[in-house]
């Protein structure tokens, strides 16, 4: 047998439902015993849609399973939650409702409680929720140049990652044997796990970043990078979103992204800072970018989250560029570094949860804004209904843009509104 024969032959074990069933068992993870009945009986009401697998996150029932079970159209929602009378203690509902597509995950039997909140929080690691804290957090409270390079690293990371999945269009570990605990990005494809690209990504770009800038023992990097990589990998598999395969093609796809663009970060941030036309650059490539990855395929979560991430980089980028024109967020010297660790007191304290409640507060106001604003604008500019939020958000004349600005003006407020609001009030 040829090397590339037993490369294929490893790749197909690796991306097995089975495995990845298997894995959630011995997490304490299983499908509630009546799950079975449940979906023959989905499956014959469903049955007139299952022939159209392009029918991607609009069908709310179970999909046919193939004999190898493998194949659950992509988008298809791949269990239900079903009926069962009170929850036990052994028993979580659905974990995450997509409100874009109406599903849910499944009910599950729960026999490990520590892993399933351990597994809970490594998969919000790669969610927006978490993005919008953390990033911030680097930029108005530690570093706001590693804050910045840290962003350039993940929107690159993201983007391809994304563009790859609507380009290779595998899709996810079949339900059964899989049991769905998260369904948020079940519209998606699989390979490669973009949660795994990000929770490689930022761990280690945090300590490229950081070492030789700030003085801290380098075990500590060693320690966070696997410890971060492994709890964001294996919550995918335990949620039942990924296969091992996708994992693993997700951490190195990362590893090489980074060892090809990483020497080029600084370049780049310093670019958006300094050059003259550099917000009309970013601002044009960030769009282009977003046009070309919405005709790759047909409606997907995965296109909103594309033109989320691009306007998040280029609002950070161009109010980069503006706090910089006027003064108001300056490097220090390299002749001052490396940074230490200042020794913790009230008042540094303090000013840190201000910055943090008033500029999340400040952040969350403009992103609501722009929400209401650009939604409405945009189908109206396009003629498309928006009776429905949902339905009119699918066209990519409304959610390309609508994305693309909301979250542009939030990474514009990151970077420059909400450190001239610190420097008014006396807190930067």
């Amino acid at each position: 047998m040829s090397l590339r024969q037993h490369l294929a032959q490893l790749a197909a074990c690796l991306q097995e439902p089975q495995k990845v069933a298997r894995f959630q068992r011995l997490c304490g993870v299983e499908a509630p015993p009546n799950r079975s009945a449940d979906r023959r009986e989905d499956e014959k009401l469903e049955a007139p849609l299952a022939g159209d697998p392009r029918r991607r996150g609009r069908q709310s029932g179970a999909t046919e399973v193939k004999p190898d079970g493998s194949g659950a159209p992509n988008g298809v929602r791949n269990g239900l939650a079903a009926e069962l009378g009170p929850t036990s203690s052994q028993r979580a509902g659905s974990l995450r409702r997509n409100s874009l597509t109406g599903e849910e995950g499944e009910l599950a039997r729960l026999s490990n409680w520590p892993l399933y909140y351990l597994f809970c929080f490594g998969t919000e690691l790669g969610n927006e929720l978490f993005y919008i804290m953390f990033f911030p957090f680097w930029i108005w409270n530690l570093d706001p140049l590693v804050g910045r390079r840290l962003v350039i690293i993940w929107v690159l990371v993201m983007y391809l990652g994304q563009c790859t999945k609507d380009i290779i269009r595998w899709p996810r570990p079949s339900s059964p044997p899989v049991v769905k605990l998260e369904v948020f990005y079940n519209s998606e494809y699989s390979m490669p796990s973009t949660h795994a690209m990000s929770g490689t990504a930022i761990p280690i770009a945090m300590v490229l970043l950081t070492y030789g800038r700030w003085q801290y023992p380098p075990i500590y990097g060693l320690i966070l990078i696997p410890c971060w990589c492994s709890l964001v990998c294996l919550s995918r598999i335990y949620m039942g979103m990924h296969s091992i395969l996708d994992i693993i093609a997700g951490f190195l796809y990362t590893i090489l992204i980074l060892a090809v663009f990483y020497p080029f970060v600084d370049l780049i941030d310093n670019f958006n800072q300094t050059h003259k036309y550099a917000p009309l650059i970013i601002i044009g490539l960030h769009l282009s970018l977003g046009i070309f990855s919405f005709t790759l395929d047909t409606w997907s979560t995965s296109r909103g989250d594309t033109a989320e991430i691009l306007g998040s980089g280029a609002g950070i980028a161009c109010g980069s560029h503006v706090a910089y024109s006027v003064g108001l967020l300056l490097d220090p010297s390299l002749e001052i570094l490396p940074f230490t660790r200042p020794p913790i007191t009230v008042t540094l304290f303090g000013k840190a949860i201000l910055r943090i409640l008033i500029g999340m507060i400040f952040v969350l106001i403009v992103r609501d804004i722009m929400k209401k604003i650009t939604i409405p604008l945009a189908c109206k500019i396009f003629n498309i209904p928006c009776d429905d939020i949902r339905k009119a958000r699918q066209h990519m004349e409304v959610e390309l843009p609508y994305r693309y600005i909301t979250y542009g003006m939030v990474g514009f407020s990151i970077t420059f509104l909400v450190p001239y609001i610190f420097f008014f009030i006396g807190i930067s």
